[in-house]
């Protein structure tokens, strides 16, 4: 997949693609519907989307809501087989674009796209003015095709972010897969931490999940896919998300333990998928009850991964 962050490092072979378009967060079902239509125009498949995401732009001290980070993201489209990833940087000059403007300036002459698919709630431009309807009319003025997807009905209604992230927040992540079609993934390097699970016998993979949207604080059941470095691979394990009441940190990350792993995962990434939450997250009074519990939570999360 390649992916283009400004369109002037396009070349002409570059142009001519059938894109959807949208913020993508979670990649969900009902994004893969409309992606799954921008592909069957025999034209390059893209993906048109904005960095950061808009709602950050204009509310950037409000709580994060992402799903996924702009890396996560990139992963799945690269999987559903998108060719062409167009991440715009999502700013002031963008930002105050008219609907008109941005088809003409963006999507014609910018990218060149021969075709757009965008659901039916779409809307774009300054004040998001324009609807899906206005770009109809200019794609049929400007020479490129449009496509309005009908959004997706799950068993609860609309699969929506919204729906996902509620979802999380329960600590119900079989029920966000559902919607998603895809286990829900937090991805980013492998930082450096206080070291305690390696004193403690459960080496654990520190990783950020700020910007996110915060799932249940808890212990999950997770599969882990080390996307770099030379221990690159897929292995079952336990993670902790959450702010370790125990020790009194409270910047909430996630820890995971790789299962019969050994090696040294610092600076590499990972994809840290979430099968099922096992238990809140507790305050233990020593570490002998925390360790006997972590044995335990990780003997739970082996016997659900071993049938999933």
């Amino acid at each position: 997949m390649k992916t283009f962050t400004n369109w002037h490092d396009l070349t002409p072979d570059d142009r001519g693609a059938s894109a959807a378009i949208g913020n993508f967060d979670g990649v969900h079902l009902g994004h893969q519907a409309v992606i799954d239509i921008a592909r069957n125009t025999g034209a390059p498949l893209g993906v048109l989307t904005f960095e950061p995401h808009p709602r950050e732009f204009f509310a950037p001290d409000a709580p994060p809501f992402r799903l996924m980070n702009a890396e996560a993201k990139a992963n799945r489209l690269a999987k559903l087989g998108v060719k062409q990833l167009f991440q715009l940087p999502f700013d002031a000059t963008l930002a105050s674009l008219s609907a008109e403007e941005f088809a003409q300036q963006v999507v014609v002459d910018g990218l060149g796209l021969s075709h757009v698919v965008v659901g039916e709630d779409f809307c774009f431009g300054k004040g998001r003015s324009g609807t899906a309807q206005d770009l109809v009319r200019f794609g049929a003025q400007m020479g490129f095709d449009v496509t309005l997807a009908k959004l997706l009905q799950g068993q609860a209604g609309a699969v929506s972010s919204t729906s996902i992230r509620t979802a999380l927040t329960d600590g119900r992540p079989r029920d966000a897969a559902a919607m998603l079609g895809h286990w829900h993934r937090i991805e980013g390097e492998v930082l450096h931490g206080d070291k305690r699970g390696r004193d403690l016998g459960f080496p654990t993979a520190n990783m950020t999940i700020a910007g996110l949207h915060p799932p249940r604080f808890g212990i999950y059941a997770v599969k882990v896919d080390v996307l770099s470095g030379p221990h690159k691979g897929s292995y079952d394990g336990a993670a902790s998300i959450g702010v370790r009441p125990t020790f009194g940190v409270n910047t909430a990350n996630c820890e995971s333990f790789l299962f019969d792993f050994k090696g040294d995962l610092y600076g590499t990434h990972l994809s840290v998928a979430l099968v099922e939450y096992l238990r809140p997250e507790a305050k233990f009074d020593d570490l002998d009850a925390l360790i006997a519990q972590m044995d335990d939570d990780c003997q739970k999360a082996r016997a659900i991964l071993a049938d999933t």
